[in-house]
């Protein structure tokens, strides 16, 4: 009897064990966004940058992003000068996903109005697994370039 109920014990402690490993691995991304900003647009285009930091245990992925401004915003990949639009970036986990200038960055066509030194543009992040994030970023002059400050 005595070593049925240590048996019982052990199997108890090692399965409560292993389903606590398994949600602590598995834990979500945390996101954040810091840094984010909008050059004044001298066209009916624009530009979008921020950074997505991930305090959490497991990547995301950046997957689109929605604004008001227009109907047509999507993400770019920056490689040697040339902009490709992509369907995603990875958010790493422990790490962050940049957008900045001359890099990666969100894109806005056709704009529904032309945003102004001050004002601010709101956008709606949306990734693969954490919920979405809405971000307003504020509108910089033209040059604005807070790697370069």
């Amino acid at each position: 009897m005595t070593r049925r109920t240590v048996l019982a014990g052990v199997l108890a402690l090692t399965t409560g064990l292993t389903l606590a490993g398994c949600s602590s691995s598995g834990g979500a991304p945390e996101l954040k966004v810091t840094g984010a900003f909008m050059p004044q647009p001298i066209n009916d285009m624009a530009a979008g940058f921020l950074v997505v930091q991930n305090s959490g245990s497991s990547s995301d992925r950046l997957t689109s992003v929605t604004s008001p401004l227009s109907d047509d915003v999507t993400i770019h990949r920056t490689t040697n000068q040339t902009m490709r639009m992509v369907s995603s970036f990875e958010v790493p986990a422990g790490g962050e996903l940049d957008l900045e200038r001359g890099g990666n960055h969100i894109m806005f066509m056709k704009l529904k109005q032309q945003p102004k030194q001050g004002e601010k543009v709101s956008v709606e992040l949306h990734f693969e697994k954490a919920d979405p994030i809405k971000v307003d970023l504020p509108v910089k002059e033209t040059t604005h370039n807070p790697k370069k400050q």
